[in-house]
């Protein structure tokens, strides 16, 4: 059975972002990159923390209120995806492609890997 995700904001997926390229960290480390990137106070940083541990995303651990992510990065990437192919393109997977596709040249790279990804589907 597969879990269901639950949503994730923008602000949200900045502090999971963190968890995702530096593993398990201290919250501290959390708001000061995110204060360095953004410049987020402290306290925003920390009420973040706190919403994702409340919706599962996030586990908390002592010392230091380490955090550890429960979801993964590609778990989120396949519900986002899915939630723009219903939302947007009435389920179609296919109609996402050709409008991704018709946006932009592609190279003749771009084009033999996009062909060895679908091939790889088959």
């Amino acid at each position: 059975m597969e879990q269901e995700i639950t949503k994730l904001f923008d602000s949200e997926l900045k502090v999971m972002g963190i968890l995702w390229n530096e593993g398990d960290v201290p919250a501290k480390q959390i708001a000061d990159a995110l204060t360095k990137e953004l410049g987020w106070n402290k306290n925003t940083t920390y009420t973040l923390i706190k919403r994702c541990i409340k919706k599962g995303a996030i586990e908390r651990s002592e010392p230091n209120f380490m955090c550890h992510a429960l979801i993964s990065k590609e778990a989120v990437q396949e519900a986002e995806t899915t939630e723009l192919i219903n939302k947007v393109y009435d389920g179609s997977a296919d109609k996402l492609f050709a409008s991704l596709l018709g946006r932009k040249k592609l190279s003749a790279e771009q084009i033999e890997k996009l062909k060895q990804i679908v091939d790889g589907l088959e």
